[in-house]
């Protein structure tokens, strides 16, 4: 083996500049502190739900169709949760921000909540729909899918 003393180490500039890889000084991250994920450019920063469109009370004729619609932002995308006079709904073969309530009836009226929720936070819209017995002349004026609240 050689030994080879009375060397000192010592900094030597290659004038490229530092590595965007490896970071010049590690530290190290306390309990309270939150370490953001790394995202690139043009990606929205987490955001929280916020409604830009929300739900409008509406009234209907029995038998008609009838759209309740809703906007939401945030990211990651919130999930959509509908409710009827507080009774979770089956949200199957609906598309995203909107619940079609199809051949009105009386008891398809009262308070419709949309909650909208990600892991940054929640928001609500409710509106109330009120479904009227138009008589058999009138109900032909009303056309299905004529309404969007």
């Amino acid at each position: 083996a050689i030994t080879i003393s009375g060397l000192k180490k010592r900094k030597v500039d290659t004038g490229a500049p530092p590595s965007p890889i490896i970071p010049p000084k590690r530290s190290k991250a306390s309990p309270e502190q939150v370490v953001p994920e790394p995202r690139g450019p043009g990606y929205p920063a987490p955001s929280p739900p916020v409604f830009v469109r929300k739900m409008r009370n509406a009234a209907v004729g029995t038998g008609c169709d009838i759209r309740l619609k809703v906007t939401v932002v945030g990211d990651p995308q919130p999930s959509l949760y509908w409710y009827h006079n507080d009774d979770l709904l089956n949200m199957e073969n609906q598309e995203y921000g909107g619940l079609w309530i199809r051949d009105c009836k009386p008891s398809d009226a009262g308070l419709y909540t949309c909650i909208a929720n990600n892991h940054l936070g929640e928001a609500r819209s409710s509106a109330v729909l009120a479904v009227l017995d138009l008589g058999e002349g009138n109900i032909s004026k009303y056309t299905p899918n004529s309404t969007c609240i």
